[in-house]
Order: C-alpha cells, then structure tokens, then sequence
C-alpha cells in the first residue's frame, strides 16, 4: 500500500513559478515509477510528467521546458518544479503511484491503472 500526498499548489500569476511536492508513505522502498496528472475546468485529466525508477523522464509537449519532475530518495518525495506558468495550466494536480517493478505507462492518457493517487492539489495561474 502507497499513500501520497501532495501539497505546494497555489495561486500565481502567469509568468511565475510553483514547486508542488508529493510525499509517499506506506511503502518499504521508493523504487516506483510515478507521475503527475492533471484536469483543467471542462477538461479531461491528462498526464503531465512521469519519472521510471531508473530516472526516465517523460512530459507532455505543452510543459517541455516548462516542468521539470524529480524526486527525494531520502524525503520519498516527488516533486513537479513549474516555471514559466501560464493561465492554461490552472487545474486540479494529482500525483499517481504504480507497483514496484511496472515501468511507467505513457502519459497519452487521462489515468495510470493504479490505485495509489493522492488526493490533488490546485494550481491557478491568472493572466
């Protein structure tokens, strides 16, 4: 069993930056792939970034250079560093578990097969 829980979202104008953080508890070791999802008003979620076990990465084309994701062995934490927001990231962000030893599913779809999300965290960027 994986517990996540993600914090760091926000309110913030466009241009700036936000460093959202997903802590995961309930596991013996950090040795899974996860990745954050996101759903804009009116919008199906969509995947945004995921990082394997062996440090692949993988974004969307809209965040490329935008979001960076990472993680924290020591603090089992995963984090989503957003620079460069604009008004069209504003949405409800969730952070997404898999099994240890599943590699990490594409993000071309609006969730992960999984039962280990966390509850979400709301990012809006005004213009």
């Amino acid at each position: 069993q994986v517990l996540l829980v993600e914090s760091g979202g926000g309110s913030v104008q466009a241009g700036g930056s936000l460093r959202l953080a997903c802590v995961a508890s309930g596991h013996t070791r950090f040795d899974f792939c996860m990745g954050w999802f996101r759903r804009a008003p009116g919008k199906e979620r969509e995947g945004v970034a995921s990082l394997d076990n062996d440090g692949t990465t993988n974004y969307r084309d809209s965040v490329k250079g935008r979001f960076t994701i990472s993680k924290d062995n020591a603090k089992n934490t995963l984090y989503l560093q957003m620079d460069s927001l604009k008004p069209e990231d504003t949405a409800m962000y969730w952070c997404a578990a898999l099994e240890s030893g599943v590699p990490c599913y594409g993000l071309n779809v609006p969730w992960w097969p999984t039962n280990f999300w966390g509850p979400g965290t709301q990012v809006t960027v005004s213009s």
